[in-house]
């Protein structure tokens, strides 16, 4: 079967070949890591691992889980200080955010293509004692060749939604067995629900390797002030500016529903001024486009001077930027957290809740099922179905200042309640990592 697997794979590659090629060759996209893909990893990772023998691996994908497994990576850091760190991601962005972010790592480079051969590649080089995948991205013969090795894979803050679940048990009856051997392969499963747990179980983990920790992310530490976050401060309090929409982690097809949804506030305070966020880079320039097509004035953070006012025109800030988004929450008298007005399954909501600012999210939350319900039950949310009922959110909130207020001390309360997640799992990896010293 993992031959198959690797076949299969194999070919997968080969058939988006002219994707990555169209895509590739104007933007360098995705071949600046080609090698790194393959296992050849960088001459500063090779110096760093000289002799490291018993690292911690910690693979994050993309910004997401960069930001739920800093906390993480900095307390195993500070916990085996004599243990090389290196962090590993999928995407550019991530790979970005880390190095920005995860100064104390060691290393970090991109995730090798799931082939054997680039896997041993890089287990050659780290020789790890631990790999950390961050939520639960599987590849099978990461599984196998670490297991070969030597080398616990655990997995924290895993998840595993519905629709994942779904397409997972629909191929149960051809590759159910295969998914099992791989699941088992893994030592540990630290899941963030219980249901996550029973999905994972039903899959085929192993009773005993199983556990639930809670969500990393509710362990989010709000990010310090930022020179952007002080100079539009400064911008609104100067100009008058008020109120201010923070509409983050917008996703395509979500723009322009976002955009007539500010139109409803700026109807009624002409002096408002919205912050659009896009979630990934591709969407920087489309997104500036549709808002000046529009007829909306736009100021791209990109090309602003700290030095310099804002546009005293400016309908709106948009934040081609990464990990700037956070920080901005914090001056927002109404947030929106895209991905969830369109089907994507949502983005993370504890980023705006963690500064008391109550999140307004789409219908589409799939991803963040149990966040989502757990806010609302507690008042601490607001979910609307559309455009219309979004800038009519904006409007009651920005209006119902005492209301806004208690909705946002509730969300606030609800992450602090929450967190831990991260204790625990460093206690659960440091058990793991004890238990491989006493038995070489």
């Amino acid at each position: 079967m993992y031959l198959l697997y690797s076949l299969l794979t194999t070919i997968g590659m080969i058939l988006l070949l002219p994707y990555f090629l169209a895509r590739g060759l104007g933007s360098g996209k995705y071949f600046h890591n080609l090698r790194e893909r393959l296992g050849k990893l960088p001459r500063a990772i090779l110096s760093a691992a000289s002799g490291a023998q018993g690292s911690i691996w910690v693979h994050a994908v993309s910004v997401g889980e960069v930001l739920a497994g800093l906390p993480l990576s900095r307390a195993l850091k500070e916990r085996f200080p004599e243990r090389k760190l290196f962090v590993s991601t999928t995407t550019r962005t991530g790979q970005d955010l880390a190095r920005e972010r995860m100064t104390f790592a060691d290393g970090i480079f991109y995730f090798p293509l799931d082939w054997a051969f680039s896997v041993r590649r890089v287990l050659r080089v780290l020789q790890p004692a631990l790999i950390v995948v961050l939520e639960t991205e599987i590849w099978p013969n990461l599984l196998r060749e670490a297991r070969r090795s030597g080398v616990p894979v655990l997995f924290v803050n895993g998840r595993i939604s519905e629709k994942s679940f779904k397409r997972f048990s629909a191929l149960s009856g051809i590759f159910g067995e295969f998914l099992r051997w791989v699941l088992n392969d893994a030592a540990l499963f630290l899941m963030q629900s219980e249901k996550d747990a029973q999905h994972v179980r039903e899959l085929g983990a192993a009773e005993e390797r199983v556990e639930v920790t809670g969500n990393l992310k509710y362990d989010f530490a709000p990010p310090r002030t930022s020179a952007i976050g002080d100079w539009l401060e400064k911008q609104m309090a100067e100009q008058e500016r008020w109120p201010v929409v923070v509409a983050g982690s917008v996703v395509e097809d979500e723009e322009e529903p976002v955009l007539a949804a500010f139109d409803i506030v700026e109807r009624v305070w002409r002096r408002a001024l919205l912050v659009l966020a896009p979630r990934k880079p591709e969407r920087f320039d489309a997104a500036a486009r549709i808002a000046e097509e529009r007829g909306w004035k736009v100021a791209r953070r990109s090309r602003l001077s700290l030095n310099a006012p804002l546009d005293e025109e400016a309908d709106l800030v948009l934040l081609d930027t990464v990990g700037e988004l956070a920080g901005l929450y914090r001056l927002a008298d109404a947030v929106f957290v895209g991905g969830s007005l369109v089907p994507r399954g949502g983005h993370n909501i504890l980023e705006a809740a963690a500064f008391g600012q109550p999140p307004v999210f789409g219908p589409h939350m799939t991803n963040f099922q149990d966040m989502a319900v757990d806010f609302l039950a507690a008042r601490a949310a607001v979910q609307v179905a559309n455009e219309r009922e979004l800038g009519a959110t904006w409007v009651e909130l920005i209006r119902g200042e005492e209301q806004r207020r208690r909705m946002g001390a509730a969300a606030k309360a609800l992450v602090e309640s929450n967190r831990g997640a991260t204790a625990k799992s460093v206690e659960r990896i440091a058990a793991i990592l004890n238990a491989k010293r006493s038995g070489e």
